[in-house]
């Protein structure tokens, strides 16, 4: 959807230095994307169909705020000589929104350091979707005073989704809309929501809660924000858009200039939005539950213009919602032509702890014919007590069919729990049943070990050997890290049990132990035993060494008194008496 620039807050660009601009950034940045057979977004040349693109998006490619930074730089923080007018100053963020940015930034340099994500990207999106919470009109735990909703996207000059929750997020059962600060569309809220504040719930309206989960959701696939391809993909994955990629880099590099913060509600309110404010904020129908999140009333702006929701000035007259659509005049979505789903030839999910599974899951939507249905959003979600993720590091995924009707999930990806876990797939949109896919995580195995060092291992009775045993461990020719292993003196080849004398080890307390469990190989694959010690009976011994997975190695232990050099004989010059003199 092109972004239109010629709404401009008072003191910002005009309309033609904003167009050039802008025109300017669009032909030298960022192309659009789409998705691999990983489910990871990757630039192209061309933009996905609109209703796909914005299933695939967190926002539904919904209206944005088009508002410059100004072109001088930010004002600098302000102190007790100068203070910062309430409402300008465009580098002033409102408190609890500008706590929520760092604090979610902070939270995902420990869970995500890879991707390197600046508070200032955050704050660069919040700015073009929502104004920074309408200029922080937010509480104290960080809730919008009133809900911020986009428009319904019901294919009447947007993407058109049909309602995936059942009005529970944005108060709409009819289509969706973009909700909250960070204006996650509900289908992406219900796998990328987080709870930020600590309050037990994950609440797309909390700036928190939406700060974090967006901080998550640019940094799925391993991306490395501190890159320029993968930062363009990031925020093209959040609005596929060229216009809103090169709007959120202005932003973006604007907050890194400086930035400081201002009270709440206090914030400059945006005014041009990239729709232009057409088909905003009509009157959602009514949630389906009782109980669910009211319906959401239009907030009032300082001045007493009333915002649309998701864009800026005075709201246009609010349309009547739809009423039914008479048989035929729409033909249904493809989602609505799903009746089921059914297993795409998927193989046996079985991974080692710690491995990725070689095997991906494949998931084909059908009408009731049994008919392939492409163009479908199908989420794959992990259940059960597993720390098993797929490989972006979620717990959940989705993936669009192809022409053939199948989704494919991201690989699957094993964590340090054994046993098995159920992932689900389901169609977005359709409340239809659910199909399970049983994956198993086995222990981690070796299948061979062998000495690092050929040293014959010998000692003297009622001494210690003087080489520690060192094994590695292998499996399939990889190293085999973290495989559990046990180590006991055996009786003989023929004999696992544990002998009763002969080389021992030596417990914390130096009691004499002959079999140690709870062994563990390093993260190169490497065991290294305790010192061995030997008793009074001499002989040669057995240590056996068992690994997880069948690997098995025998090494042999010598105690035997140490061998002393025979006395020299004395020599016969040295024994016998002299030699007689010759006579004269």
């Amino acid at each position: 959807m092109a972004a239109q620039f010629g709404r401009l807050r008072k003191g910002a660009l005009n309309t033609t230095v904003a167009a050039v601009a802008v025109a300017a950034l669009a032909a030298s940045q960022a192309p659009g994307v789409t998705t691999d057979d990983a489910g990871r977004r990757i630039a192209t040349g061309t933009q996905p169909s609109p209703d796909a693109a914005a299933e695939d998006s967190a926002t539904g490619n919904s209206p944005y705020y088009t508002d410059l930074p100004p072109l001088n730089s930010p004002n600098p923080s302000p102190s007790a000589d100068t203070p910062v007018t309430p409402g300008t100053g465009e580098a002033g963020i409102p408190a609890t929104v500008l706590d929520a940015y760092k604090k979610a930034a902070t939270a995902l340099q420990e869970a995500k350091p890879g991707c390197n994500l600046p508070w200032e990207l955050l704050a660069a999106i919040g700015k073009v979707e929502s104004g920074q919470a309408r200029g922080g009109r937010v509480d104290a735990n960080g809730t919008t005073l009133t809900p911020i909703l986009g428009p319904q996207l019901n294919g009447n000059g947007f993407a058109n989704i049909s309602d995936t929750d059942n009005g529970a997020y944005d108060g709409d059962s009819s289509y969706d809309r973009a909700v909250g600060p960070m204006q996650f569309i509900p289908s992406t809220w219900e796998w990328a929501g987080r709870d930020g504040n600590g309050d037990g719930k994950k609440d797309p309206n909390n700036v928190y809660d939406a700060a974090l989960a967006a901080g998550h959701y640019l940094c799925r696939f391993g991306w490395d924000l501190s890159t320029q391809g993968d930062l363009d993909r990031a925020i093209l994955s959040y609005n596929n858009s060229r216009d809103y990629l090169n709007l959120v880099m202005r932003w973006l590099e604007y907050y890194r200039k400086g930035t400081h913060e201002i009270p709440d509600g206090t914030g400059s309110l945006p005014s041009g939005r990239s729709d232009d404010s057409a088909g905003a904020s009509p009157t959602p129908t009514a949630p389906a539950t009782p109980g669910t999140p009211s319906t959401p009333t239009t907030p009032t702006a300082p001045g007493g213009t009333e915002p649309d929701g998701n864009g800026g000035g005075s709201t246009p007259p609010k349309p009547t919602p739809p009423g039914p659509t008479p048989p035929g005049t729409t033909p249904p979505t493809a989602t609505d032509t799903v009746h089921h789903l059914e297993d795409a030839d998927t193989a046996k999910l079985t991974a080692m702890a710690g491995d990725t599974f070689t095997e991906k899951i494949s998931t084909r939507a059908e009408t009731k014919a049994g008919k392939a249905v492409a163009k479908v959003r199908v989420r794959f979600t992990i259940t059960g007590t597993t720390d098993a993720t797929f490989s972006t590091g979620e717990k959940y995924a989705a993936a669009l069919t192809d022409s053939a009707g199948e989704a494919v999930a991201p690989a699957l990806k094993a964590g340090e729990d054994t046993g098995e876990f159920v992932v689900r797939a389901t169609v977005v949109g359709r409340a239809i049943a659910g199909l399970d896919y049983t994956a198993t995580v086995t222990e981690r195995a070796a299948d061979t070990l062998t000495r690092t060092s050929d040293t014959a291992l010998t000692c003297t009775p009622g001494g210690e050997f003087a080489d520690q045993v060192e094994v590695k461990a292998t499996y399939k020719g990889a190293v085999a890290d973290k495989v559990a292993a046990t180590a006991t003196l055996i009786k003989s080849a023929d004999d696992p049990a544990e002998n009763d004398k002969g080389p021992y080890f030596k417990d914390a307390d130096g009691k004499t132990v002959r079999t140690l469990t709870g062994l563990t190989t390093d993260e190169k694959g490497l065991l290294k035993l305790p010192k061995l010690y030997a008793d009074d009976a001499a002989g040669t011994y057995l240590l056996r060494i068992n690994t997880a997975g069948g690997a098995t190695l025998t090494v042999e232990l010598k105690v035997a008194a140490a061998e002393t050099s025979p006395s020299p004989t004395p020599s016969e010059s040295a024994s016998g008496s002299a030699s007689a003199s010759p006579t004269a």
